[in-house]
């Protein structure tokens, strides 16, 4: 069944990157639909570290990582891990990221990042004044701990990148470290202090909220699923999983992890996988937890948010289909209270979610090839709520005929042919 009315904008995907890039196509004078099959926040966008993560303007995709990769495997709880099912599926999306890896490759992606961060950070400032998103925004700063001086040594030449992109940041000496969040394990001797961190207090109600600022400007909701688009003349044909088809001026594919079905559709092959990243929220206690922290040598952060603490991160690629594989969320709160020993896990509430991460760690932002009507904003892996409010802004430039305030060539939908 076809609905006969034309939309003038769909915004496929209610998780943060989508609600954010509705709010600012309202801005700009566009009248808004949003789908999402479950509602806002259904998805990574709830159980994510909630970071505001911009200093992180180095790909995973580096040279020499390759090299790396076969000793974190070899752990099947450490903080890479291949689900073997899955693996031969994996193998077009690794060897992108063994091109992305090159030189010139990252040297290019770095730029392409420091770019996006520095627009997300001023993206982030409008959005932070809006009365009912500004109480979530929390600078409590960010403390980057290390297990030894030569783990330390070896991410000099990440902070120094950092620091040449304009980010403050100083080293500090262990009775710093004891300040800045007491009751941590005496072997950390080593980091770096972040004044200027922020995060999010929940990312799950704040998407929440995102959603219901865009309602309250006239944004309509729609609990639906998109199976396909299709182009059409001076738009696209959205047909939805109950055999409905509607019609739009525009769709924003900001889908997450389901993206790639829907570009496939247009006939266009994204390289998009998933990174399934396995968290606990341990409700509130005695134990104070001052500020995010993140534990370099083994991939995982602990946040603290309004509902609770959050233990995080590593990485698993399995795909949308296999089940959870909760002894990941268990090691990594075992390494939690090993380094935290105060912390009390009891009560903890496990959670799953996919990552939608391309090769070479840049997100997609582009309008379709196959469909002009069609702006794809998908794929920011780790870095999805950082870069939310800078996506809105570049799919609203997209979408009304701008330039894009920062230069996207490097976030084209069909790179990879290229590489």
């Amino acid at each position: 069944m076809s609905e006969k009315q034309q939309l003038d904008c769909v915004v496929i995907g209610g998780g943060i990157i989508g609600a954010l890039c509705a709010l600012q196509l309202i801005k700009d004078g566009r009248s808004v639909t949003i789908l999402d099959k479950e509602g806002f926040a259904a998805g990574a966008s709830q159980g994510n570290a909630g970071i505001l993560a911009f200093p992180e303007i180095t790909p995973i995709a580096a040279p020499g990582v390759t090299w790396k990769a076969p000793a974190w495997l070899m752990d099947p709880l450490g903080p890479l891990s291949i689900r073997w099912p899955y693996a031969p599926k994996l193998v077009p999306w690794f060897w992108h990221f063994w091109k992305a890896s090159f030189r010139k490759n990252y040297e290019r992606g770095i730029g392409t990042q420091t770019d996006l961060m520095k627009l997300a950070m001023l993206a982030y400032e409008a959005v932070s004044t809006e009365e009912s998103l500004s109480p979530f925004f929390v600078t409590s700063g960010t403390l980057d701990l290390y297990d030894s001086e030569k783990s330390f040594n070896a991410a000099a030449s990440d902070w120094a990148r950092k620091k040449a992109a304009g980010f403050a940041f100083e080293r500090v000496s262990r009775a710093d470290i004891e300040t800045l969040q007491p009751g941590l394990d005496p072997r950390f001797k080593h980091a770096i202090w972040s004044e200027d961190g922020q995060q999010i207090s929940d990312p799950g109600d704040f998407t929440r909220a995102v959603g219901a600022l865009c309602q309250a400007r006239g944004a309509s909701f729609r609990q639906a699923a998109a199976k396909s688009l299709a182009p059409r003349e001076n738009g696209v044909d959205i047909l939805l999983e109950d055999g409905t088809t509607i019609a739009a001026a525009n769709a924003v594919v900001a889908a997450g992890a389901w993206s790639k079905h829907l570009a496939a559709s247009l006939g266009e092959s994204v390289p998009l996988d998933t990174e399934r990243g396995y968290n606990t929220t341990l409700p509130l206690q005695d134990f104070t937890l001052k500020r995010q922290l993140y534990f370099n040598d083994h991939s995982f952060v602990v946040t603290p948010l309004s509902s609770g603490i959050r233990v995080g991160g590593a990485v698993e690629f399995g795909g949308l289909d296999l089940p959870e594989n909760f002894a990941r969320s268990k090691a990594l709160l075992k390494l939690a209270t090993r380094f935290l020993p105060d912390l009390k896990t009891e009560g903890g509430v496990e959670w799953m979610g996919f990552r939608p991460s391309m090769p070479d760690y840049l997100p997609v932002i582009d309008r379709s090839k196959k469909a002009p009507a069609v702006i794809y904003a998908f794929g920011h892996g780790h870095l999805g709520l950082t870069q939310a409010a800078a996506t809105g802004r570049l799919v609203s430039a997209l979408a009304a005929g701008r330039a894009p305030e920062i230069d996207i060539t490097n976030l084209r939908v069909d790179r990879f042919r290229f590489l």
